[in-house]
């Protein structure tokens, strides 16, 4: 099956379209992608991963189409922003 791998950095996108066995999971497509290799700075044990947008454990298993994306971590001063709260009213 065809998946993809995505992982940016500020100044780089890097998109890798991967051929996978059938019960693929997440880590695997990471891994196999070359993209650890190539951004030696990721680090799994940390960094989130995800598949369209929805964050996702590396067991995941994948089907034909899935793009994995492996996201960077928030810089300090947004990973100590507080979230803002919706307005109840605007629903």
């Amino acid at each position: 099956m065809k998946v993809s791998v995505a992982y940016a950095t500020s100044s780089h996108q890097e998109w890798r379209e991967i051929d996978l066995p059938e019960g693929s999971n997440v880590l695997d497509a990471v891994t196999r992608s070359g993209v650890l290799e190539l951004f030696p700075e990721i680090d799994l044990e940390t960094q989130k991963l995800g598949v369209f947008g929805k964050v996702v454990d590396s067991g995941q298993i994948l089907q034909e189409g899935d793009r994995v994306e492996i996201y960077r971590p928030l810089p300090p001063e947004q990973a100590k922003a507080k979230p803002k709260k919706k307005d109840k009213a605007a629903g």
